[in-house]
């Protein structure tokens, strides 16, 4: 189900990441006191009372003709037409300023809820100034300190009442949902098109032509998948970045949906540091990943070619060495045909079972070749492991000490069971619990 989107805006220095890193639990953000620090949107996953949703930290918005507060002003243009939530930031030691004044006719045209909270309340007696807010016309507005983490609970409790209400999405165990991610120009529409054999979707060499996310039905060879086209970040005639990463919450939400996602990359162009932050996103959520490399016709290959791009892009997303390499162009169909059939793989290994005593055979053949590690003294004791989850696969080890279970070992009792069970394209996920 989709989750909410909340974007926190405001002109720059009100303490936007600041608060950002609160609500999130870590420090994704640069924080630093000097206006515009704040370049690009940071997208995050946030919780209150139980209920996930997406938080985008924005630039500043900030009225002039400077290149950098235009290009931090489109930003948050881009956050407020795709939030559900605005959370409105302002500064209560400045008072309102004709810029917080311009942020709020900004806001007044995208009839989304806003939620005005006042930063840098750090003391009770300040609590007092904060009514000349109400002018700004947004309501009751919030006294908190995004450097003490005062006042949060108060303003997530409203802003979580403004979330809508999510049908649940129905989906049939036997379809695969799969999803394509990647920068924009790499050939997702393009690609699409070929699998569906027809010009079902409008393909342009202009970045960012797709509009909106399509979910496109597919029947191959018996098996029902839907596709999910990850949109550009054109939307109304807008023309919002020139910039690489305008695919990033659209790919979030895409991702969500997802058993497996396609990570498209450019033979021509190379692999590129935004390729590795949106794999990564889909990594980070347990999803089962096949990295297709296309446009494989528009460069000069003899027989070292593929194997030498495929160790370049092992050297490059190290943490998705599960994940399989697919070379094809959608414009010719080269090699097209092995991308269903690996999607499918991946697929049924993201959802696969091991049955317990099955895995600790194989847990136990593989203490016997690498006894577990000691530590001062103390002794790792595997009892015996079962699997509790799918969609990633879980497994939990009870052990005698789970302090005792060094990542290093972790790691090898992985590559263990990869090995016996194959899981191509699946992150798999091992926990080591003490038995009780």
């Amino acid at each position: 189900m989709r989750k909410a989107v909340v974007a926190i805006v405001g002109r720059p220095n009100v303490g936007k990441s600041t608060i950002f890193n609160r609500l999130v639990g870590e420090r994704i953000s640069i924080v630093e006191d000097i206006p515009g620090v704040t370049r690009d949107r940071i997208y995050s996953q946030a919780e209150w009372l139980n209920t996930n949703f997406n938080l985008i930290d924005t630039g500043g918005i900030e009225i002039g003709d400077e290149p950098l507060l235009i290009q931090m002003r489109q930003q948050a243009e881009i956050a407020i037409d795709e939030a559900d939530v605005i959370i409105f930031i302002v500064n209560a030691k400045e008072g309102i300023t004709a810029a917080d004044e311009e942020v709020a006719k900004l806001l007044y045209k995208s009839s989304k809820p806003v939620v005005l909270a006042v930063n840098k309340v750090d003391n009770p007696e300040m609590r007092d100034e904060i009514y000349e807010y109400y002018s700004l016309g947004f309501g009751e507005p919030f006294p908190i300190s995004g450097a003490h983490g005062l006042g949060l609970g108060d303003l997530l409790d409203e802003v979580v009442t403004h979330f809508p209400q999510f049908e649940q999405e129905s989906h049939d165990e036997d379809t695969i949902y799969f999803s394509l991610i990647g920068r924009p120009n790499v050939g997702k529409s393009s690609l699409v098109n070929a699998l569906l054999n027809e010009e079902r979707v409008i393909v342009s060499d202009i970045e960012g032509t797709t509009r909106d996310a399509i979910d496109t039905h597919l029947n191959k060879d018996g098996q029902d998948y839907v596709i999910i086209d990850t949109a550009g970040m054109r939307k109304r005639g807008k023309v919002y970045e020139s910039t690489e990463k305008y695919s990033v919450l659209r790919a979030l939400r895409a991702i969500e949906r997802s058993d497996v996602v396609l990570v498209l990359i450019d033979a021509e162009t190379g692999i590129r540091e935004q390729d590795k932050k949106i794999a990564g996103y889909a990594h980070d959520a347990g999803r089962s990943i096949v990295i297709v490399v296309n446009k494989w016709d528009a460069i000069e290959t003899d027989e070292k070619t593929m194997k030498e791009f495929e160790e370049k892009i092992r050297a490059h997303f190290q943490f998705l060495d599960y994940a399989p390499i697919v070379f094809l162009s959608a414009k010719t169909k080269k090699r097209l045909h092995t991308l269903l059939p690996m999607v499918q793989l991946a697929s049924e290994n993201h959802a696969k079972r091991i049955p317990t005593n099955v895995l600790n055979d194989v847990i136990m053949d593989a203490i016997a070749m690498n006894p577990t590690p000691t530590l001062k003294g103390r002794k790792l004791k595997v009892l015996y492991g079962t699997q509790v989850a799918v969609k990633p696969p879980a497994f939990v080890i009870f052990v005698n000490e789970p302090e005792l279970m060094h990542f290093s070992y972790e790691r090898f009792l992985e590559n263990k069971i990869r090995d016996a069970f194959g899981f191509v394209g699946t992150p798999i996920k091992i926990f080591a619990r003490r038995r009780s």
